[in-house]
């Protein structure tokens, strides 16, 4: 399902390009949920050493982002 990016919340998965590839994504937190652009940071699937990969996102505001169910 896709939504735009505006509505994205936190604790919502998504699809995303991140750390060199498309891959399913949870969204931590909303850095800048009132700007041009929405900076999202969320954790991948990836684990470094047993940890979680924290990255940044960044998407258009009228962007449509995909949601995993």
């Amino acid at each position: 399902m896709k939504i735009q990016a505006l509505e994205v919340k936190a604790g919502d998965r998504i699809i995303a390009y991140c750390n060199n590839k498309m891959q399913t994504c949870k969204v931590k937190r909303i850095l800048d949920p009132g700007q041009a652009n929405i900076t999202l940071s969320v954790f991948t699937s990836e684990n470094y050493r047993g940890c979680s990969v924290s990255s940044i996102v960044r998407f258009q505001s009228n962007a449509l982002v995909d949601l995993v169910s």
